[in-house]
């Protein structure tokens, strides 16, 4: 059976066209990051999603002015909304949720031929402040989406034999 066509064709995008992804794709990107598992089950998380043009200007300044978010149409902040628990195994679980709710939204969007990155690079005071997140709360990424300026370039990955071990390290 082959790979899933969406993650084989997903890549982070780094410059967006200034065309609109539309409300309904929005929505389902939105939708897969709230059926995206969740340790207990507890989805403590919140999405806030900038659209407007001013305000995106700045987001993009609390990123450092990378163009993968000056020019993106949609930018999703995903923020954790208890910063506090710990799974049995001692991880906190809000940086693990909320990776895979980012993976679910891209993935959805590459399915609706949207283009996205996940960007991690950011003063997350000045994010914070920019869209009212209770500064007890924490900015785990931004989601940029919209219709790739560019290409998709070759992307090199390592090879499994390079990656997996099986039964020991």
């Amino acid at each position: 059976m082959p790979m899933l066509p969406e993650i084989e064709e997903r890549w982070s995008a780094q410059g967006y066209t200034s065309k609109d992804i539309g409300k309904d794709t929005l929505h389902r990107v939105l939708d897969a990051a709230r059926q995206s598992p969740s340790a207990k089950n507890r989805q403590e998380w919140r999405f806030v999603v900038a659209t407007k043009a001013d305000l995106r200007r700045k987001l993009a300044d609390a990123a450092f002015g990378q163009e993968q978010v000056a020019s993106a149409p949609v930018i999703i902040a995903a923020c954790t909304t208890n910063i506090d628990y710990r799974m049995p195994n001692g991880q906190l679980s809000y940086p693990i949720d909320l990776a895979v709710s980012v993976a679910f939204m891209m993935l959805q969007a590459r399915h609706d031929g949207v283009d996205s990155c996940a960007v991690t690079t950011f003063n997350e005071l000045d994010v914070k402040d920019l869209l009212s997140v209770p500064h007890a709360m924490r900015v785990v990424s931004l989601v940029t989406l919209g219709y790739a300026a560019d290409e998709r370039p070759p992307r090199e990955r390592k090879s499994l034999q390079d990656i997996v071990g099986y039964e020991h390290w």
